[in-house]
C-alpha cells in the first residue's frame, strides 16, 4: 500500500501543501510548498492558484497515491465539498461553489480522491496522529491566531468546536482570544499600530507595557479554557497557532488558572504549521482503518 498522500492547508491568505508519509506520520522532507493567495480574486483565479500548487507536488512525486486531504476554514459543507463562506471579506467568489468537483476536474482526479475537514479539526487530528496528543483521549485542541479555532476529540472521533462563540465578558471568546484583540488593545494603549503579535512580542524590551497585554491575554485564555474544560470533562488541552509562539509571555497566567483543574494536562502543540497538513492527510489513514 502506498502510504504517501498529499495534505493541503488553505488559509485566508495562503495555501500550503506537502507529501505526508502516513506510515512515519510526518511530512516528506523538502516536499512542502506554500503560495500566497489573494482571497478577493475570482473563483477561477483562486482555483487555478490552488490547483497549481497541488499539480507541482504531483509532478515532483509522480508515484505517490492520488489522494488529497484538505484543511479548510468554514463555514463549509465538508462532506460534499461546497464552500459556504460569505460576508467575511475572503473567498466571497467561492460561495456556493462545489470546490471538490471543480478542483478534482482541474486536477483530472476522481472526486472521491479528495476529502475536506475543518482546519481546527485538522490541527487536532495532526497532533493526535503524530504530535503532542498521541495516545490521548478526551482532548480539546485550540488554535490561537487571527481568530480562535477549536476542536474536541473523544471516543475515537474529532468534533468541530464552538469555543470562539462562547459568551465571555462583554462579547464572545474570540473577541478576547485573537490577534485582533492584541492589535486593538495595543492601539488603545499607545495610539500606535502594530502589524501582528510577533511584532509586539519583539518590542517588549523597548515597551515594557506590552508585557501587561500578554498577561491579560493569558488570564482571559485561562478563564475561558477553565470553564470549557469543565463543561466537557477534558483530560488534555493542546494549544497551537501563531500566538502560541509567544508561549512564555502569556502561558504562566493561563497555567495559574488551569492549575485549579489538576486532572487536566496542558500541552503546547508539537507540529507547528505542519499539524493541519498532517491532520488533513491522516484522514486517509483513518478511513482505511
Amino acid at each position: 500500500m502506498n502510504e504517501k498522500v498529499i495534505g493541503v492547508d488553505i488559509g485566508g491568505s495562503h495555501i500550503s501543501a506537502a507529501v505526508v508519509d502516513l506510515q512515519h506520520r510526518s511530512i516528506v522532507e523538502d516536499s512542502l510548498l506554500r503560495k500566497a493567495i489573494n482571497s478577493k480574486e475570482s473563483a477561477e483565479q483562486i482555483l487555478n492558484s490552488w490547483a497549481e500548487v497541488i499539480e507541482q507536488i504531483f509532478l515532483k512525486y509522480p508515484f505517490i497515491s492520488k489522494k488529497i486531504g484538505v484543511a479548510m476554514p468554514g463555514p463549509f459543507d465538508y462532506e460534499n465539498g461546497i464552500c459556504l463562506i460569505k460576508g467575511v471579506d475572503k473567498y466571497e467568489s467561492l460561495f456556493n461553489l462545489n470546490i471538490k468537483k471543480a478542483l478534482a476536474k482541474q486536477l483530472h482526479l476522481a472526486e472521491e480522491s479528495m476529502v475536506f475537514m475543518n482546519d481546527a479539526r485538522c490541527f487536532l487530528e495532526g497532533e493526535l496522529f503524530g504530535g503532542a496528543a498521541v495516545g490521548c483521549d478526551n482532548v480539546l485542541g485550540i488554535t490561537l491566531g487571527t481568530g480562535l479555532g477549536s476542536a474536541r476529540f473523544h471516543s475515537g472521533q474529532t468534533f468541530e468546536g464552538d469555543l470562539y462563540f462562547a459568551p465571555f465578558k462583554d462579547g464572545v471568546a474570540e473577541d478576547y482570544i485573537s490577534s485582533r484583540w492584541f492589535l486593538k488593545k495595543y492601539k488603545e494603549m499607545t495610539g500606535r499600530i502594530a502589524k501582528n503579535v510577533k511584532e509586539l512580542s519583539e518590542k517588549i524590551s523597548e515597551e515594557p507595557e506590552i508585557e501587561k497585554l500578554f498577561e491579560e491575554f493569558g488570564k482571559n485564555l485561562g478563564e475561558i479554557l477553565y470553564s470549557y474544560a469543565q463543561k466537557y470533562n477534558c483530560e488534555t488541552l493542546v494549544i497551537g497557532g501563531n500566538i502560541a509562539n509567544a508561549w512564555e509571555l502569556f502561558f504562566p497566567e493561563t497555567k495559574t488558572i488551569l492549575d485549579r483543574l489538576p486532572a487536566v494536562t496542558i500541552k503546547k502543540a508539537m507540529l507547528g504549521e505542519d499539524s493541519a497538513l498532517i491532520g488533513a492527510a491522516s484522514l486517509w489513514k483513518r478511513s482505511a482503518s
